[in-house]
């Protein structure tokens, strides 16, 4: 024959075929919304590194609570700014600090979303590492007790889902461990499982500052190069009692996202970070791409490689954009 019989543009011609056919859908339950929570009242300020998200204070973040809650987004990530660091990250475990006060406030405003708080010291330090330094190093062992502590407490202010983000070797069983001698057997683990030492992390760095004041997280963070040695830290991380892993970054680690998936068939999640935010947002800033499409577009890779859920800056955003075209 002179012509195939086979075209697959007949499946492209309209709208509603390309929608009947599609093979990968978004929808609002795959986002997770990080929010930021800082001392003091009345605060929504938007935050440079990351134009259209806000350093929110305890007595607001229960609006962008309930934005997520009405646009079908299931779930928030704290991520906190103490007033005082200090060498070992104290505010991190106080219950009395901002995120556990913003785990209370959004639990009593918005009871059905679930709340995820980052586990991790760097945002707490003086130093701006992921746990206690002797000797110019990080102590992993040493910091594990503080993980457990900050884990513990964010449980005890009501945190549904607590993601250790350290990548310390272990913490995972000491987080368990603690979770459950203290009553909090219920309390689901999203460990940060695949996290790589990346170049994609500065926007995040200035919000909360958390920029190393030595060195660099290399030491403990895993080297952009190995996907083989991603297996294993999942792998460690599933056994020591992981209940969901993530890998992170996002776009420019599709590969090993998938992966995972593929290997362990478990709740897997990607973290689309601050620095592809931030291209996306400077790239659409100056008229380069159309920004409503790039970022469902990136989201749809997400899911296409074999994420769950992901972690977005656009998670309330996206759902909202969904929902309108759901009722077009």
């Amino acid at each position: 024959m002179s012509f195939p019989i086979d075209r697959p543009r007949r499946l492209r011609r309209t709208d509603a075929l390309r929608r009947l056919v599609r093979e990968t859908r978004l929808d609002p339950s795959d986002f997770v919304q990080p929010l930021f929570v800082v001392p003091g009242a009345g605060i929504k300020n938007e935050i440079t590194s990351l134009p259209g998200q806000f350093h929110w204070s305890v007595d607001r973040i229960a609006e962008a609570a309930r934005r997520c809650y009405s646009a079908g987004v299931p779930a928030v990530i704290l991520f906190g700014i103490p007033s005082q660091k200090d060498e070992l990250g104290c505010a991190a475990y106080d219950d009395h600090a901002e995120v556990q006060m913003a785990i209370r406030a959004i639990k009593r405003e918005v009871p059905d979303l679930l709340v995820m708080t980052d586990v991790c010291l760097c945002e707490y330090t003086s130093h701006g590492h992921c746990g206690a330094i002797c000797d110019g190093d990080v102590d992993n062992d040493k910091t594990l007790e503080l993980l457990a502590k900050t884990a513990v407490s964010h449980a005890k202010a009501g945190a549904d889902i607590v993601a250790p983000s350290d990548m310390m070797d272990g913490r995972i069983a000491a987080i368990r461990r603690a979770l459950d001698s203290e009553g909090f057997e219920h309390v689901t683990i999203l460990s940060y499982a695949a996290k790589y030492a990346s170049a994609f992390y500065g926007p995040f760095r200035i919000a909360v500052d958390s920029a190393p004041q030595f060195g660099d997280r290399r030491g403990y963070q895993m080297d952009p190069a190995n996907a083989e040695e991603a297996l294993r830290e999942v792998e460690l991380d599933l056994q020591e009692g992981a209940d969901m892993v993530m890998v992170k970054p996002g776009i420019a680690y599709l590969d090993i996202l998938q992966s995972v998936k593929q290997r362990f068939q478990r709740v897997t999640s990607a973290y689309h970070v601050s620095g592809e935010y931030a291209m996306i947002e400077a790239a659409a800033a100056r008229g380069w791409v159309d920004r409503k499409r790039l970022v469902l577009e990136s989201l749809l890779a997400f899911k296409r490689a074999g994420a769950d859920f992901v972690l977005t800056y656009y998670a309330m955003e996206a759902a909202e954009w969904l929902n309108e075209e759901k009722y077009r």
